[in-house]
């Protein structure tokens, strides 16, 4: 099974769904890095997954007028996090989650301290950073432009491992960046999204994924987080999804048709 899938849209969109968060497979090489036991193991992917968020983009991609563009993470982030920094420069290294874990969401140990991230950065970062690289490139040359969509979820009540746990937990919950998310976006997706709910700015979470090779340099990448509370599309931890699932493809099939 490949690590990631570049699905294409149409070829005159600029939109590209990112969704690297949503699977839970580990290859058996890297689980054995892994310390949980088996059912610790399946508590914590149900934990830390953002479940049934490639479900929601590929339903959103079928409603909208012009289809979008899609890379989805087929691994577990648990294996590496491709939206980590690998390097100093990432925040979450602090609680053992830079680009390779160490700790859980619980703050328990995941992998031993000492564990060398370089052979996953190499073998899964690397790669599915140049993925995305291209992707945007690609709507760039195709287009003029980029909009590249971060489709995530979080849990209703905060984890351990949250920095920033203590704030708002709107349904919604928007991330953006000082360059690449205009204002006019983020008004765009508190339109698309008014029917589920109020929606929020960077509270729990903040930022947007841009590939390090246009970040804060190219404006015609633009950029927007959509963080959506779990508790609005499935019973928690990690449920199947219900009925709000449909209504939030709904709402992000109007937010790709608006940009």
């Amino acid at each position: 099974m490949p690590s990631f899938e570049l699905l294409p849209g149409a070829p005159e969109s600029a939109v590209l769904l990112h969704v690297p968060h949503s699977a839970r497979a580990i290859p058996g090489d890297v689980r054995r890095g892994i310390v949980l036991d088996d059912a610790a193991l399946e508590r914590e992917l149900d934990h830390i997954t953002d479940a049934h968020t490639a479900e929601l983009a590929e339903r959103a991609a079928g409603l909208s007028r012009l289809r979008p563009w899609r890379l989805v993470n087929r691994l577990s982030r648990l294996v590496v996090d491709p939206e980590r920094f690998p390097d100093e420069r990432e925040e979450m290294r602090a609680v053992g989650m830079g680009a390779v874990y160490t700790r859980t969401t619980h703050r328990e140990e995941l992998r031993p301290a000492d564990s060398d991230p370089e052979p996953l950065i190499e073998r899964y970062f690397r790669p599915y950073a140049a993925a995305m690289t291209r992707a945007v490139a690609g709507r760039l040359a195709a287009t003029g432009r980029a909009v590249v969509i971060d489709v995530h979820s979080y849990p209703a009540e905060a984890l351990p491992y949250e920095l920033h746990g203590d704030g708002p937990r709107p349904p919604v919950c928007l991330g953006t960046d000082p360059f690449h998310t205009p204002p006019r976006l983020t008004d765009t997706a508190r339109a698309a999204f008014a029917g589920c709910g109020p929606t929020g700015l960077d509270s729990p979470f903040s930022g947007t994924y841009v590939p390090l090779e246009y970040h804060g340099t190219e404006n015609r990448v633009e950029a927007l987080m959509i963080e959506i509370r779990r508790d609005t599309y499935l019973r928690e931890p990690g449920g199947p999804p219900g009925p709000g699932l449909h209504r939030l493809a709904t709402a992000l099939a109007a937010l790709i048709d608006a940009v």
